[in-house]
C-alpha cells in the first residue's frame, strides 16, 4: 500500500517539481489513494466500536459513571439504565418523547431514565438555547417539567417560551437567566457532545437501554420487547 500525505509540518515549502511528481504518483497510482481512504475507515471503524464496547460494558458494571451529574427519573437504583441523547427542536425526538413518557408511566419502578443533551446546532438553531434553558431549570429541580413542556411546544422555540416556562414551573427567573448563561450549562452540555460524538452518535433520538441500542422514534412496542431482553438475558 502507497501512502501520500499531502500537507502537515514541514520547515521548508516543497518545490513546484516536487509537488508535481507527487501528483503524478497519484495519477499512476489511483489505488493507492483507495487502499489509503478504506485504510482509514476501518481506523475509524474499529476506533469507534471499542468505544461504543467500552460504553456499553460500564453500563452494565458502572451505570452511574455514565448517568454522572445527568438528570434521572424512575427507578432509584440504577439497575436497568435507559439513557438518551435527544434535541429539543428535533421533530422524532418529540415523537420519542410521547413514546418514553407511556414507557416510562408504566415502567418507572424498574427502569431509570437519564437525559443528555446532543443539539444539532447546524440544523436546529434552537437546540443550544433550549438545552440550556432545561439544564437552568435542572438547577432548580426542574429539569423533567421543562424538558416535557419544550416538547409539548416545540413549534414555539425561542426566548419568549423559555422565561414563559420558566414563570410558569415558579423558578427563580434571575437565577434562571444567570444559570442558563452560564459557563457550566455550556460545559454541561459540551460533554454530552463529546460523549455522544466519541460514541458515533450523529443523530436524534439515540437511546441506550442497559447493552441495547436503539435509534430513531422507536415504537413502544419495540421498547418493551428491549426491556424484556435486558430483565431476561439468553
Amino acid at each position: 500500500m502507497i501512502l501520500v500525505a499531502l500537507g502537515g509540518c514541514s520547515q521548508t515549502a516543497p518545490s513546484s517539481d516536487f509537488e508535481q511528481q507527487v501528483l503524478q504518483v497519484i495519477r499512476d497510482n489511483p489505488e493507492a489513494i483507495l487502499e489509503s481512504v478504506q485504510a482509514y475507515q476501518e481506523q475509524q471503524k474499529n476506533q469507534l466500536s471499542e468505544a461504543r464496547g467500552s460504553f456499553l460494558e460500564k453500563m452494565k458494571e458502572n451505570p452511574r459513571a455514565v448517568i454522572g451529574d445527568s438528570p434521572t427519573t424512575g427507578a432509584a437504583d440504577a439497575e436497568i439504565v435507559l439513557v438518551e441523547f435527544s434535541d429539543f427542536q428535533c421533530p422524532f425526538c418529540a415523537r420519542a418523547h410521547d413514546t418514553v413518557k407511556q414507557f416510562m408511566d408504566k415502567n418507572g419502578d424498574r427502569v431509570t431514565l437519564v437525559y443528555k443533551h446532543l443539539p444539532l446546532a447546524q440544523i436546529h438553531p434552537e437546540a443550544v438555547p433550549a438545552a440550556k434553558a432545561a439544564w437552568a431549570a435542572g438547577q432548580q429541580g426542574k429539569f423533567w417539567d421543562y424538558q416535557d413542556a419544550l416538547f409539548e411546544q416545540q413549534d414555539r422555540l425561542g426566548e419568549e417560551l423559555y422565561v414563559e416556562i420558566a414563570r410558569s414551573l415558579n423558578l427563580d427567573l434571575e437565577q434562571f437567566n444567570s444559570d442558563r448563561n452560564s459557563d457550566e450549562a455550556i460545559a454541561a452540555i459540551q460533554q454530552d457532545i463529546q460523549l455522544a460524538q466519541a460514541l458515533g452518535i450523529s443523530g436524534t433520538p439515540f437511546f441506550v437501554m442497559n447493552g441495547e441500542v436503539l435509534s430513531g422514534a422507536v415504537e413502544l412496542s419495540v421498547m418493551e420487547e428491549t426491556l424484556a431482553k435486558v430483565r431476561n438475558p439468553s
